[in-house]
């Protein structure tokens, strides 16, 4: 349903900014007023990575009057990939500066307040204390319950959304939305017991277009918010399948009450050290490393079977029961291939630090 617009607005637009703009002023139900909204709004935005690039790229166009980032990190040459606000001269420079240069070159009157910090539950009720609403693109599920528990005790509108490999999710929480309209926060989609480990971009991968889209589903949800158009995503989650080029929409209800199933326990899977592992390779359990071939081209233990992860995924049972040992670089791939193994009935543990930990017992 239509939600009363978030932000009052200001009086008036310059000149240039209404002729920069005009193309809004002539939508149907968004015209001047609605341009004069996004004027006065201040958003927030979490991490200035495959999300956050085109939605500081987009509300800074719309015209949005202030966009608060907040990102501790530099940028390096693999974020080009999927992360279009930033340019190869970035490369090593804070991904903050990048939001301030697309502010100044879009000609746009948007003040770009950037602040070089990791948001966290120590900081995030100080750094969000100014935003009418809040953008999360951050990389960490810790990040985004910080992120996501300041906004529900501040009782303003958080717009949330995910990439990995080939998904996405886009929808709004909001703790204390109008009268009349059901409050819907994070834990009612992941319950913090349901939450496990969640795989970076470097180990599984990300399709750097489907950044761009959800990016920019994002930020339409941030303009419909603050000048009172359309439906916004409250109670209702948009899923995108970029390999079938399928969208669709499923509810969210209060109060844990989605009526998506529970997920399945994950299975506990044993970790072993060093002295294990190679006690365990003596005895002829198959080592199973599943590694990226550019990462396993380096170097592995003599005799591994290089399986990388996403064929793991892909058919565990094709791998057959077992017994495995697997590694990774560092342990989290491991863990995430050996759940899968486990859960078609392979007998599999995992070396604890991967081969990080092999390669120094080895120095």
């Amino acid at each position: 349903m239509p939600l009363p617009a978030l932000v009052e607005p200001v009086a008036a637009l310059s000149e240039f900014e209404r002729a920069r703009t005009a193309r809004h002023a002539v939508l149907a139900g968004f015209g001047e007023l609605g341009q004069r909204r996004l004027a006065a709004g201040r958003v927030a935005v979490i991490g200035v990575g495959g999300l956050g690039s085109p939605v500081v790229l987009a509300l800074a166009a719309a015209g949005v009057g202030e966009l608060i980032v907040i990102d501790d990190d530099e940028v390096e040459l693999t974020n080009l990939q999927r992360q279009v606000l930033h340019r190869v001269g970035d490369v090593g420079a804070p991904k903050i500066d990048s939001a301030r240069r697309a502010a100044d070159d879009l000609g746009s009157a948007t003040v770009v307040t950037g602040i070089r910090a990791r948001i966290d539950e120590a900081n995030a009720d100080r750094l969000l204390a100014d935003a009418h609403l809040v953008i999360d693109g951050s990389d960490t599920f810790a990040t985004r319950a910080a992120v996501a528990a300041a906004c529900e005790r501040r009782g303003i509108p958080l717009v949330w959304g995910t990439v990995q490999e080939f998904a996405g999710q886009v929808t709004v929480f909001w703790s204390a939305p109008p009268k009349g309209v059901a409050a819907v926060v994070l834990s009612d989609l992941y319950p913090p017991e349901t939450v496990g480990e969640v795989p970076s971009c470097s180990q599984v991968g990300v399709l750097g277009a489907l950044c761009v889209q959800v990016g920019g589903a994002l930020a339409i949800e941030a303009v419909k918010l603050i000048t009172g158009i359309g439906e916004p995503l409250l109670g209702r989650i948009l899923l995108i399948d970029a390999l079938t080029a399928r969208v669709r929409e499923v509810p969210l209800l209060p109060s844990g009450q989605s009526p998506a199933p529970a997920p399945k326990p994950l299975p506990e899977i044993a970790e072993i050290d060093i002295a294990e592992f190679d006690a365990r390779r003596a005895a002829g359990v198959a080592v199973l490393d599943v590694r990226e071939p550019e990462e396993t081209d380096l170097g592995t233990v003599p005799g591994a079977q290089l399986v990388p992860l996403a064929a793991v995924l892909e058919n565990p049972a094709a791998l057959g029961v077992g017994p495995y040992a697997v590694v990774c670089k560092a342990g989290m791939r491991a863990r995430r291939a050996a759940r899968a193994l486990a859960a078609a009935g392979a007998d599999v543990v995992v070396l604890a630090g991967g081969m990080d930990a092999w390669s120094r017992g080895r120095a």
